[in-house]
């Protein structure tokens, strides 16, 4: 639960693998921006140019999550991102700052929720 003059939120790492690359990662994070209780939680992360590249590359997005309802809609966007049709395989890595991770694989997309509570259940973020 948050409190009134604190914030509870962890920021966790999503990163798209596979497929459509660095499109991909760009269309999940267009994809989730769509969700109202994720709005202003989401936040595109790019590294450096490369050399003889124009520009940064977006690598991986940053979802504030904690409270209210924002896991439970992290893990139903990413179901239904997930099960979207594309012309190859696609994976999401989504990893907690203390260092735990899970891949969820677009072939394998039956219980994302139970996923996510593994990785985001901590001593002091209670997900149901």
């Amino acid at each position: 639960m948050m409190g009134t003059g604190g914030n509870t939120d962890t920021d966790v790492i999503v990163a798209v693998s596979g497929g459509d690359g660095i499109a991909g990662t760009e269309s999940l994070i267009a994809w989730l921006r769509q969700e109202p209780e994720l709005r202003g939680r989401i936040h595109a992360v790019s590294s450096e140019p490369g050399d003889g590249e124009m520009g940064s590359v977006v690598d991986v997005a940053t979802v504030a999550v904690g409270a209210g309802g924002a896991v439970s809609m992290l893990a139903m966007s990413l179901k239904t991102w997930l099960a979207q049709p594309r012309r190859s395989d696609v994976s999401i890595e989504i990893r907690h700052p203390d260092g735990r991770s899970v891949v969820i694989d677009a072939k394998r997309v039956d219980d994302v929720d139970a996923l996510l509570n593994t990785v985001l259940d901590s001593a002091n973020d209670t997900v149901n």
